[in-house]
């Protein structure tokens, strides 16, 4: 049961992805975004160290997300050596966008595939998800 879990799992974010706007940004950029989205600001190492990369590969990332208005520096107060990141309202309508684009789909296909009681049994199980993951 937990492979089969895993791969479906895999297989509907893989789905959930595919209904987003993506525009033009690469992998490592929504990443950023999504970080940026979840943590707060960071600074480009506290960022490359999240994603596991650079800071000089991360500097190039952040510096092409400034270019596109999705990303504003801040000198940080504490240190102002140092630059604070952080969403513009451009990057926030966007996640936001996306988000509802992909529960849109999910609600959708969950209408059209399942009937009422298999709906039901859907929210059960989610409900059993999140005990695990809590």
């Amino acid at each position: 049961m937990a492979h089969e879990l895993r791969v479906v799992l895999g297989q509907l974010m893989r789905r959930l992805r595919a209904q987003a706007n993506k525009g033009d940004l690469s992998l490592s950029q929504r990443a950023v975004l999504g970080t940026l989205d979840r943590e707060g600001t960071a600074t480009v190492t506290a960022l490359a160290r999240a994603e596991g990369v650079r800071s000089q590969s991360m500097g190039a990332t952040v510096a092409a997300l400034q270019e596109a208005g999705l990303v504003d520096g801040a000198p940080d107060p504490a240190d102002g050596r140092q630059v604070m990141l952080s969403l513009t309202e451009a990057a926030r309508g966007l996640i936001k966008a996306n988000r509802a684009a992909r529960e849109d789909w999910l609600s959708q296909a969950i209408r059209s595939h399942l009937t009422s009681v298999e709906q039901q049994e859907l929210a059960g199980a989610v409900r059993l998800l999140r005990r695990i993951v809590d």
